[in-house]
């Protein structure tokens, strides 16, 4: 999902994490944000992969792909990947095309939701498939608001095609989790506006069974396994009963 940190950077994370890029089967494209993009061109050509993208992320992020690598996708459409099935749904932001994405096999769900402007009906449906997920929170309201960015980038921030709040997010978590949700990853935290160990807190207090880990934006983070189980793995077990299948991911 996405290649907004260069192919190097790409290749370094994976090789510590032990896994091997040339396993690599698909990247989807998000949107146009040059943190999102940033390393895809190298990336998609070195190894030759295919990447998913919709036309008008294409032209707005100044991105050329051609046949046989280039594929686009569409909302609500599964996109089958070896023995993956990704999902597209759009979101608020201030892109040409934006979307958020699932990811499924054989009963296990895990998502990425970031860069979200505001919570919609969509975004909610797919939180409460998720087995895992992603979620972007992004700022704290009171460091937002006493911070030294320009009014013009808070209220871009802010207002509704931006990015979620920590307090928005949180609710999202607590109104909408399914019973079944193991994993938390919390993403896309601003450098200026928020603080990991704050973000770690505000969630740790509402997660119960559910284990938080708050995204590094310097590194990658662990690869977790998810399991498809009737009920949710607490953070202190260390096997659970497994049925056919797992989904592994890590943030990088």
């Amino acid at each position: 999902m996405d290649a907004g940190i260069s192919c190097r950077e790409i290749e370094k994370r994976m090789q510590r994490l032990g896994l091997r890029i040339e396993n690599v089967k698909a990247v989807f494209v998000s949107h146009e944000h040059s943190d999102h993009i940033k390393g895809l061109p190298v990336l998609v050509k070195k190894y030759q992969l295919p990447v998913y993208i919709t036309p008008r992320t294409m032209r707005s992020g100044g991105l050329i792909f051609e046949h046989p690598l280039l594929n686009t996708f569409y909302a609500h459409e599964p996109v089958e990947i070896g023995g993956l099935s990704v999902t597209a749904f759009p979101k608020f932001h201030d892109a040409s095309d934006p979307y958020s994405f699932v990811v499924s096999g054989k009963g296990t769900c895990v998502g990425v939701f970031t860069d979200i402007g505001a919570p919609c009906h969509h975004l909610i449906k797919y939180f409460k498939q998720c087995h895992a997920a992603f979620l972007e929170s992004n700022y704290d309201d009171d460091m937002l608001n006493n911070g030294g960015y320009p009014i013009f980038l808070k209220n871009r921030i802010r207002g509704g095609m931006g990015h979620l709040s920590n307090k928005q997010a949180l609710e999202l978590f607590i109104n909408h989790r399914p019973d079944f949700m193991s994993h938390l990853l919390l993403a896309h935290l601003s450098k200026n506006n928020n603080c990991p160990d704050l973000v770690m807190n505000l969630f740790n207090a509402q997660a119960g069974n559910v284990k938080v880990i708050v995204a590094s934006r310097h590194a990658e983070t662990a690869v977790f396994q998810i399991y498809h189980t009737q009920t949710a793995i607490t953070p202190t077990q260390t096997t659970a009963k497994k049925s056919s299948a797992q989904l592994a991911f890590s943030f990088a």
